[in-house]
């Protein structure tokens, strides 16, 4: 449930080589998505333990174990500490139930393109594999791809969303790069809706 997420200041930041790229500041959240029913073979209850341990995209050739992230101290979620390496948002949804879970990975480092590197190219229609720790495989359907500048992400929509969709939106860094800001000044958010598994 990411319940606890959205009440405090949900700061969505990237990283290049361990450096902050990206962020967005805490803000009132704004409305939450409409309804988008995935698969009723999937009930809330199911899999009361698994959680996401792969993700692939084969139109971009992302193919990738997912490390869990939580927050750090400030507030902000974390990255994953290997830029070849996406991550789950473990605070939220687990891929497959009702709410929007959140993968997040970086777009490049100091040695080049990371894992996320072709996200903002996906298309609707797109497919997104997301394997669970119990060998259940969930396939997932691009429906959009949004810029958001730091000051207009829209946490409540990526983390939260609405309880009626199965939703996994993935985010990285995107729009300019400017080092004396900071890094990168706008985040990538791919929607996508559990269409099997």
């Amino acid at each position: 449930m990411t319940a606890p997420v959205t009440r405090r200041a949900v700061l969505v930041a990237c990283a290049v080589a361990g450096t902050a790229g990206c962020s967005s500041p805490a803000r009132r959240p704004g409305a939450s998505e409409p309804a988008v029913d995935g698969p009723a073979s999937v009930p809330d209850r199911h899999r009361p333990a698994a959680r996401p341990v792969h993700l692939s995209i084969p139109g971009i050739g992302v193919d990738t174990r997912l490390v869990r992230l939580g927050l750090n101290a400030d507030g902000t979620v974390e990255v994953p500490s290997v830029p070849e390496t996406a991550g789950w948002f473990g605070l939220g949804t687990v891929p497959g139930r009702r709410g929007s879970a959140v993968v997040l990975g970086h777009v490049d480092s100091v040695d080049g393109p990371a894992v996320f590197a072709g996200l903002s190219t996906l298309r609707s229609a797109d497919r997104v594999r997301v394997a669970l720790s119990d060998d259940v495989l969930l396939t997932f359907e691009v429906m959009d791809v949004e810029t958001y500048a730091n000051a207009d992400f829209p946490a409540r929509r990526v983390y939260a969303g609405s309880r009626r969709v199965r939703a996994l939106n993935l985010v990285t860094c995107g729009g300019a790069y400017d080092a004396d800001r900071g890094g990168y000044q706008s985040n990538v958010v791919v929607r996508t809706r559990l269409v099997a598994g």
